[in-house]
């Protein structure tokens, strides 16, 4: 098949289009750079024909509230309509497990008007719901950090590795559409101000995790359930020291 990986040079979209083109299909990874722009349309149209599957793991290059929200709904938009006009037969889209609780974060509120016009639009599709990625550990503890002091929620998480969100999505990209949403998680459940404690000690940064029930996860207050699937979602294989021992180049 020919599939379009839009974001396909960035974490999980390299990885999706290496394992697409192990398996002999022709995966093209779409970015600005490659010239095709989901925000101005320049080159949808050309890199669309033929495109038998389209998937999105796209991220806004800001986090401010407003930004975010434009990236999503005019990608999404532009992506659609030039998707409907070159024939598409299934559309996959990387979200977040949590989306629909997590409103009162602009940066989800974004996520939210983006899976809306997904499923108003007229193309087959699969909405992939993945938890935190292991690879993010470092930014999240950027993010709650005073001194040497981190201040995270301790909500549960179920983080998940880059390498098995790839692998799951090539199952869901190859596979029939859901026409609904899928939920993809790792092996372990744990206390999120926990595994930023447990990261930290494992690069021996110095800084020291204190759990804070109202401090927020991109802006929003989290319930101890908010980042964790509901039942049966796809279980990645690394748990937490497993993803640590894999080389550096892969953090």
């Amino acid at each position: 098949m020919k599939i379009v990986v839009i974001g396909g040079t960035g974490l999980i979209g390299s990885k999706l289009v290496n394992n697409l083109r192990a398996l002999d299909h022709e995966a093209i990874a779409a970015s600005p750079a490659s010239g095709v722009n989901t925000i101005t349309g320049e080159g949808l149209a050309e890199v669309l024909a033929g495109t038998q599957v389209v998937v999105d793991v796209a991220n806004s290059p800001s986090f401010e509230d407003k930004a975010v929200l434009e990236f999503f709904q005019t990608s999404g938009r532009n992506l659609l309509a030039a998707e409907e006009k070159a024939g598409v037969k299934h559309h996959v889209a990387l979200s977040v497990v949590g989306t629909d609780r997590l409103a009162e974060s602009g940066y989800f509120r974004g996520k939210i008007a983006q899976e809306k016009l997904i499923r108003e639009s007229k193309i087959p599709y699969t909405i992939v719901h993945s938890t935190q990625f292991f690879e993010f550990l470092g930014g999240i503890a950027q993010s709650g950090t005073d001194g040497n002091t981190v201040r995270l929620s301790p909500a549960f998480v179920q983080p998940i590795a880059s390498d098995d969100v790839a692998a799951a999505m090539v199952e869901f990209t190859l596979g029939a559409p859901r026409n609904g949403v899928v939920e993809i998680a790792g092996p372990e459940r744990v206390r999120l101000s926990e595994l930023v404690q447990r990261y930290l000690s494992k690069t021996k940064d110095p800084r020291t995790v204190v759990p804070d029930v109202h401090s927020r996860y991109f802006g929003a207050e989290l319930e101890d359930d908010t980042l964790v699937p509901g039942e049966n979602p796809r279980i990645g294989k690394l748990g937490f020291d497993a993803w640590f021992a894999l080389p550096k180049p892969a953090r």
